[in-house]
């Protein structure tokens, strides 16, 4: 009795492993086929929406770590700290110091840059990422929008709104 059910258990195990394959098998080729991207048991790739980076704008040679601090060479260098709307999240949030650098020209500022403006006729600065830069017949622009957010800010950024560029953040 003892190897009958031994025999009987191995070809049940057996019998399980080929109908898993066979699943497996019948899915992949289906999918190849239709052009439908069904989940598939061995792959583990997972590719997050691309969004652009900011510039590098401190260099290695520009930052020394010590035992006892942190020394980085900025010019034009700014702390700041804003209000939490969630609008970047996750990038920051509202316990977050960054530190800023005023742009010489709009040159330096980048798509995937995150900036912080000034909206016409405001007092309060907005931080968003740079999504597009451009020239009309007023000159250089650049849409913005938060990480959070699905839409961009509705109108063109000008130069003469750009408070600074974030170029750090310490959480």
């Amino acid at each position: 009795m003892g190897v009958s059910n031994f025999i009987a258990s191995k070809a049940l195990f057996l019998a399980l492993i080929c109908i898993f394959l066979a699943g497996w098998l019948s899915n992949t080729v289906y999918s190849n086929l239709s052009g439908i991207d069904f989940e598939s048991p061995f792959s583990f790739t997972f590719k997050a929406p691309e969004i652009d980076s900011p510039s590098d704008h401190i260099k290695e040679d520009q930052i020394h770590v010590y035992e006892d601090k942190v020394l980085i060479d900025l010019e034009n260098a700014m702390w700041a700290r804003f209000t939490d709307t969630n609008s970047m999240d996750p990038l920051f949030d509202a316990e977050a110091n960054t530190i800023e650098i005023k742009p010489e020209s709009e040159e330096k500022i980048h798509v995937g840059d995150v900036i912080s403006y000034r909206p016409k006729g405001e007092k309060s600065l907005i931080v968003h990422r740079v999504v597009e830069i451009g020239k009309d017949s007023n000159g250089w622009y650049a849409f913005v929008k938060g990480d959070n957010i699905s839409q961009p800010d509705p109108e063109k950024i000008r130069f003469e709104q750009v408070n600074g560029i974030m170029v750090a953040i310490i959480y």
